[in-house]
């Protein structure tokens, strides 16, 4: 399994849906970028000046949105996944 670096954090991106407009199916470059996904794994945290570790404020298995071009796309054993810094992701879905 992939496990991030240091602040990162990688998501599972919720599949695109297919989207239509007034019947007509849009092209996949036309249709908005996913911004909501699983997060798969977390890093241990950003490390202070001092040295210190900050935890993590999102863990394992919680839904998240992050920002809508954030991130870098990787594909791993098949499934495409999302690394991105903890500070890209907008909100937690409780």
């Amino acid at each position: 399994m992939l496990q991030p670096i240091g602040d990162r954090v990688i998501v599972k991106v919720k599949d695109e849906e297919e989207e239509k407009v007034g019947g007509i199916v849009l092209a996949s470059n036309a249709k908005e970028k996913p911004q909501e996904g699983e997060v798969v794994a977390v890093g241990e945290g950003a490390r202070a000046v001092n040295g210190e570790i900050i935890p993590m404020s999102v863990a394992k298995g919680e839904k998240v949105f992050f920002e809508k071009y954030s991130g870098t796309n990787i594909n791993y054993e098949g499934e495409k996944y999302l690394v991105l810094h903890e500070k890209d992701i907008l909100a937690v879905v409780k």
